[in-house]
């Protein structure tokens, strides 16, 4: 075959050396284009990674509903009043709504109220009051000890679990946080552990978390409770779900149902699906880019081989004069075409590799970033180069059919 004949490949050196700076800068458009699409794919799979790892560990298919003031009077009570989530609300929805999987009610005292002390050192944190199933709404990464478990909530311990910059800013260096005591609202409670955030956080490493029960007896809440976080089923839409859940309760607290402000939310999944959305959206503009870009290199080889054919007129004149058929000419030139996308092209694939990992090493690795790992995916690769002799092949069949319709005798007449 032509392409395993050594003349073959002397004949294509030589004719792409013959003009070394117009092939070099044909060979740039091309290697660019796929520099540009390697890059910015690993670049979109970095994003998308980063805020994998910063979702990782919540559960993203939920809301957060909290009570707040009736915005209009209905059945005899006025505007403006003032509504609270109660603690049977819990077993109320899950009877109700069979889209939930489950709900974690929660009880914060804020920072501005939240004073905790140690010895002479006194600071103000976020104070929630929680059941071991919060860690399935915001996964917590513990460096010692454990999390509150039932019977702490069962038996009213006074324990609590403390991120690392509160054990960092309360304790000294040679002290150990896990089996001392803190002072909260006037009362010792033992450290039975100490997390630090894997990843971003609603909630940070400054709060502190006791059992739901204990805390509502310190700060004297009765069955009240601050908010609910609700998981619902993958398989269920999650607004739907809200507009429900807020129907119930106002149906509950005599609340008109057309009233928006009564029940406040923050629908996370909603929220999450629009950083999703942003990310598909930006892969497909890498395709876009990347491909068009190629596409722009690859006309670029065509017209560089019509302005070779047309100064090589001579020679396939000889060629054809003395015996070379049609079909050898023109796999020459497709020859060449391929060759020109393909060597670029792998130039271009190693700039973006060799970019993504010197932008890797140097980011590194922090958890709140939205960047990690940028790879790219074979297949996406394997594609693209496919689709670049693909292009190669086509775009040479323009200056190969002028090669072959070149006759002999009036070749050999051009000088």
């Amino acid at each position: 075959m032509l392409i395993f004949e050594r003349e073959t490949w002397s004949e294509i050196y030589y004719s792409l050396s013959k003009n070394k700076l117009r092939t070099i800068l044909t060979m740039i458009g091309v290697a660019w284009g796929m520099f540009l699409y390697v890059f910015l794919l690993g670049a979109a799979k970095g994003v998308e990674n980063g805020f994998n790892k910063i979702f990782d560990g919540f559960a993203t298919n939920s809301i957060f509903l909290w009570a707040d003031y009736t915005g209009e009077p209905y059945k005899g009570y006025p505007r403006n009043r003032e509504l609270f989530i109660h603690i049977n609300d819990v077993d109320y929805l899950k009877k109700e709504v069979h889209e939930i999987d489950f709900i974690v009610p929660r009880s914060v005292r804020n920072s501005a109220q939240g004073l905790v002390s140690h010895g002479n050192i006194s600071k103000n944190y976020n104070i929630y009051g929680d059941y071991p199933i919060a860690s399935k709404i915001e996964k917590k990464e513990l460096i010692d000890g454990r999390f509150l478990n039932e019977n702490d909530i069962s038996q009213n311990r006074k324990v609590t679990v403390i991120g690392k910059e509160v054990a960092d800013q309360l304790f000294k260096k040679n002290e150990k946080p896990i089996g001392g005591f803190i002072k909260i609202g006037g009362i010792y409670f033992q450290i039975i552990g100490i997390y630090r955030l894997a990843n971003a956080s609603i909630e940070g490493e400054n709060t502190i978390y006791i059992p739901f029960n204990t805390f509502q007896i310190l700060y004297n809440k009765g069955d009240k409770i601050n908010w609910m976080a609700i998981s619902i089923k993958p398989q269920y839409n999650v607004k739907t779900v809200e507009k429900k859940i807020k129907l119930l309760l106002k149906k509950k607290y005599d609340v008109a149902p057309t009233d928006e402000k009564a029940f406040g939310a923050f629908n996370f999944a909603e929220n999450f699906k629009k950083v999703t959305g942003f990310l598909t959206g930006m892969q497909i503009l890498t395709w876009v880019v990347g491909g068009l870009t190629i596409l722009a290199g690859v006309i670029a080889i065509s017209n560089i081989l019509l302005i070779t054919v047309k100064e090589r007129t001579l020679e396939i004149g000889i060629r054809r004069a003395l015996g070379a058929k049609p079909g050898e000419i023109k796999q020459q030139i497709l020859l060449e075409s391929v060759f020109l996308t393909v060597f670029s092209g792998i130039i271009g694939f190693i700039g973006g590799i060799l970019l993504l990992i010197f932008i890797r090493s140097s980011i590194g690795e922090s958890p709140s970033f939205p960047f990690y790992n940028p790879t790219v995916n074979l297949w996406n690769v394997l594609i693209a180069l496919t689709i670049m002799v693909g292009l190669g092949v086509l775009i040479g069949l323009i200056p190969a059919k002028r090669a072959v319709q070149i006759k002999p005798i009036e070749a050999l007449r051009t000088e």
